[in-house]
């Protein structure tokens, strides 16, 4: 599919995006997923000729066609308004390229192109992709960390389980090997450390149960969680908040604990 005429002008944007290519590029070509980062409505029919539609906010549509289609790296489509104003139905051209960020491609570099034929109306589009790419790697890694929550209580699960068998076991379901961990009481480095670590707690605060307190916030593979310590009697020792880089859907790398500050002498 040809374009009508030049497009001199060029838009370019990079975003990482936690989530693999492959599930990168599922919200480019599905249209549930599609309209999770565009909005309700939007569909696209990813194969050669296909066509893109968008539903903003407001109820403003752009349209076009699908030009390019090779999973899991690259999508191009014509794009324009429905109204034609302020660029006309086909008369840009979106390049959308995935590559993995690191081996285990638990992270993806997303490069963006929008040629125009007019430099004033490339200039309006550049907070609009600002702003839709940041919601797209959001979607993106809502769905890659769906487990979050319970990845989270299976940590705190580790810290409260008295069986140094059992205990092991959940740190290993849930932990990098490489995993760090610091809060003002700790500074360790690796899974091996962070066992050693945890059987120490049990051998003087015996009893000692942590809990997550209240639900746990992601933004793109970083978590949130409140926590509260009890003894074996229910007492409470502490308060504080966690947080949790994660590498790939269900592993954690690091967490820094923050303790809250003890109540004020009345």
């Amino acid at each position: 599919m040809m374009l009508d005429r030049p497009l001199p002008h060029r838009l370019e944007r990079s975003v990482i995006i936690k989530a693999a290519p492959e599930t990168v590029f599922r919200f480019l070509t599905e249209s549930d997923r599609w309209a999770k980062w565009w909005g309700a409505g939007s569909t696209i029919d990813a194969s050669p000729g296909g066509l893109v539609h968008i539903r903003h906010p407001g109820g403003v549509e752009s349209t076009g066609a699908v030009v390019e289609v090779t999973p899991p790296a690259r999508l191009a489509f014509t794009y324009g308004f429905v109204s034609g104003k302020p660029i006309p139905a086909g008369s840009s051209l979106v390049t959308i390229t995935l590559e993995a960020v690191d081996e285990d491609r638990t992270a993806t570099r997303l490069r963006l192109v929008h040629e125009f034929p007019e430099a004033g109306v490339r200039d309006e589009h550049i907070q609009g992709w600002r702003y839709q790419l940041s919601v797209f790697a959001n979607v993106a890694a809502d769905e890659v960390h769906a487990d979050a929550t319970r990845i989270v209580d299976e940590w705190f699960a580790a810290w409260s389980e008295p069986d140094a068998v059992a205990r092991d076991r959940r740190v290993g379901g849930v932990a990098a090997v490489g995993m760090t961990f610091r809060d003002r009481f700790s500074v360790i480095e690796g899974i091996d450390e962070l066992r050693q670590h945890l059987s120490a707690t049990h051998r003087f605060m015996p009893g000692l149960r942590m809990e997550r307190d209240g639900r746990v916030r992601h933004c793109q593979g970083v978590v949130l969680a409140d926590w509260v310590a009890r003894t074996a009697d229910g007492q409470e020792r502490g308060r504080g908040t966690n947080v949790f880089a994660f590498h790939g859907p269900d592993r954690i790398a690091s967490i820094t604990g923050f303790w809250n500050p003890p109540p004020a002498a009345p």
